[in-house]
Order: structure tokens, then sequence, then C-alpha cells
């Protein structure tokens, strides 16, 4: 491996889950080799998840048994930058009433809060997270104590959750509900917003943290807003084409194909009089396209197409796809 690898430049490894390390059951190929790896060019690893209904246990236990390396504490949790977010804005000892699993309940214990059910237990705050056993009258209670004036954190706020049988709601179709009756918007710990990732930052004792995923709207964007570099890889949801267009917001700061991408040599991308060059490729843009001069099978022709394109669009709140023009296509 290259002693100028990229992840040699940061102290700490903030990774998604599911489309980064695995899909499904398995272990994404090269995935568990490249975590492995990260000792030996003394970067720190951590695994941020919005997933809420398990405990950090639990999935560490399941990231072992596909071979990755995994220790309960390298695991962050959404529920556990809700703890950390409300132990910050509560004193000790505060009644928090709990819309989600057990293991919400344990993370907001964890931090010295005390978990209730009810309205009747004279909560200052609700923690909503993903619990596929909440009805009605648990967002409704939520909504009672909201309502009332409590603070309102949610874990996270995905619309959809992968199922065996399909796409199901989120956690975030749950919140919208209790938002709709109440009118107000809750604070959010998990993905896309800062905490999670800072949480994870700071328990690493990183100052250089890399993030990397697979999507944008989700992994990017928080590693973004946290302030971190961020890796978009191609094993998961997001493509080329997509990343190409991303709004300002969601662009990731390196493009790799997988996580064994993490221990080669990134490449300078350069400008030249408005042609970006990068390895063999380079790319310009001319209206509403950017013409690339380069394999559509090469990485640097979509990172020459990325950075010319982006420089053309520099501030731009909404995903616009370029037409793309291959040279001699």
């Amino acid at each position: 491996m290259s002693t100028d690898a990229l992840v040699s430049a940061f102290d700490a490894l903030l990774s998604d889950l599911d489309g980064v390390v695995y899909a499904g059951p398995h272990a994404i190929p090269g995935a568990i080799e490249a975590l492995k790896a990260l000792a030996g060019h003394q970067v720190a690893l951590g695994y941020v998840t919005n997933n809420a209904s398990r405990t950090p246990a639990q999935v560490a236990a399941h990231l072992r048994e596909l071979g990755a390396p995994a220790e309960d504490h390298q695991v962050v949790s959404s529920s556990q930058a809700a703890a950390t977010l409300l132990a910050d804005l509560l004193p000790a000892g505060a009644n928090v009433m709990i819309t989600g699993s057990a293991a919400l309940a344990e993370e907001i214990r964890a931090v010295g809060l005390n978990p209730v059910k009810s309205q009747e237990d004279d909560p200052v705050a609700v923690v909503q997270g993903f619990d596929p056993g909440l009805g009605w009258k648990d967002l409704a209670e939520a909504a009672f104590v909201v309502t009332s004036g409590a603070h309102w954190v949610a874990t996270n706020t995905d619309m959809s959750i992968p199922q065996a049988r399909g796409i199901a709601p989120g956690n975030g179709t749950l919140v919208a509900a209790v938002a709709a009756a109440t009118g107000q918007q809750p604070r959010v710990a998990g993905k896309p917003e800062a905490p999670l990732f800072r949480e994870a930052a700071r328990r690493l004792s990183a100052t250089r943290p890399l993030v990397v995923g697979d999507r944008l709207d989700t992994d990017i964007l928080g590693g973004n807003n946290a302030g971190f570099a961020t890796v978009a890889v191609l094993t998961g949801v997001d493509t080329r084409e997509s990343i190409l267009a991303a709004r300002t917001a969601e662009r990731p700061t390196f493009l790799i194909a997988d996580l064994p991408g993490l221990y080669l040599q990134y490449p300078d991308i350069r400008e030249e009089q408005g042609t970006f060059l990068c390895g063999s490729a380079s790319a310009t843009v001319i209206g509403p396209a950017v013409h690339i001069n380069g394999s559509t099978n090469d990485l640097d022709s979509w990172r020459a197409g990325c950075a010319a394109w982006w420089a053309a669009h520099p501030d731009t709140e909404i995903a616009t796809e370029p037409d793309v023009v291959w040279a001699g296509h």
C-alpha cells in the first residue's frame, strides 16, 4: 500500500455501515481488509449509524461476525448523540420521556438522565427514535409533552428504512406525525446533522477525521455539516452521475470506488485556463454540458468532471445534472 495513501492525512475514519461495510447480510468485497489495515496507518476507526433501535454493542457484535474490527465503544449511534445533546441541555437526573426503543432509554440513562414513559412523570424533554412497536398512543404522548413546552430531540429523520420485504416508513415519518400535530420541529442528533459526527470524533479524540459514506444526503452532508473532510464510495446508493450533479452542501471532498481506495494516492486536480486536469483526464464546462476527455471507466475522468462542473456552479441548493459529452463519442 502506498505511503501516500489518502487515509494517511487523517487521524480517524468515521465510517457509515450499510453500503460501505456491508450490503444486506454480506460484507462488501475488500471492505473488511481495508478496515483492518487502518491500524497500520495509525488511523482510529469509528462507525456512525442512524440506527436507534439497536445498541452499539449489538451493532459491534454484527460487525465482528463479518470479520471487521469493532469494539463496542467504536460504534456511535444517533441514540448516543441524542443523549449527549440532552445531557448538555438538562440537569443531571432530569426526566426524559422515551418515544422509542429500550436501547434509546439505555443511552439516556447512561448520561445521567432519567428515562420515563408518560407525561404523568413530568418529563422536561422527549427523545424520539425508531422502534417498530411504536403506536398512536406513543406518538400522542410525545405530542402532549412537546406541546407543554418540553425540549424535543429526534435521533434521526430518515423517512424510509429498508426491510426484507421492501422499503418501510422510517423514524422521520413518525417524527413528522408529531410535528404535524404540534406545529413544532425537533432538534436532530443523527445524520445529516453534525452532532453524531462530532460525538464520534470526540470519542476517538480525533482532530482530523475523514467521513466515508455511500449517501450524499446523510453521510456526506452530515460530514460536511460537521466541518470534516468527506469521501464518497461507489458501493452503495449514490453513483458517479448523482455525485457529479450534487448540490453544494452534499459534495464530497474525495471520490473513491470502495474502501480499498483509501490506500491509494489521491490524484492532484488542477485547473489550466478553465480546464480541470486529473491524471490523464481533463474536463471543461461549456454551457449546460461538461466535456470530459477520458475513459468512462476511469474514476479520474469523473473527478475532473466534478471539479469542472462544481467550479462552474459553486453555490447551488438543488442537484443539477449536466449533459456529459465524452471526447470522441
